[in-house]
């Protein structure tokens, strides 16, 4: 992968629930296609955030959030490519946290929301290796 292509339905639906979860961190999957070195998004699905603790700075989505959500990408003829989450009053560059918890062959999603207002999103793959993510560049795309 080394673009990410979104449209702006999907882009306001995330960026709105980034916003909307202020300050806590927000999570969601993204669904739609891989084509050549690029991942296209179609739609997503927002999911709540599970972590017990320190939703702050952490997310969680559970097992069977995740089970639902290739339930569905099965029942609509989608592919499960990727999540997004936020990172509140935070850079959007992953953490380690995100990088142990990230699988390769996904795409990852990460908005910056300082105190209220989105700020700033940017794309990210995991290396095969786990060693380090590597930035995709995120094209928008008008329908």
């Amino acid at each position: 992968m080394a673009e990410l292509i979104l449209n702006n339905d999907t882009s306001k639906s995330m960026q709105e629930h980034a916003v909307a979860t202020f300050p806590e961190e927000c999570c969601g999957f993204m669904f739609g296609s891989f084509k050549d070195d690029r991942v296209i998004i179609d739609r997503v699905k927002v999911v709540e955030n599970s972590h017990p603790d320190f939703k702050a700075r952490r997310f969680l989505i559970s097992p069977e959030d995740y089970m639902n959500a290739e339930k569905y990408a099965e029942e609509n003829g989608l592919t499960l490519v990727g999540v997004y989450h936020s990172h509140p009053n935070h850079p959007a560059l992953p953490s380690e946290t995100d990088r142990l918890a990230a699988m390769p062959g996904f795409a990852y999603i990460i908005y910056s929301i300082m105190d209220g207002e989105p700020a700033e999103v940017t794309a990210w793959e995991l290396e095969e290796d786990r060693s380090k993510f590597k930035e995709l560049e995120i094209v928008n795309k008008e329908e």
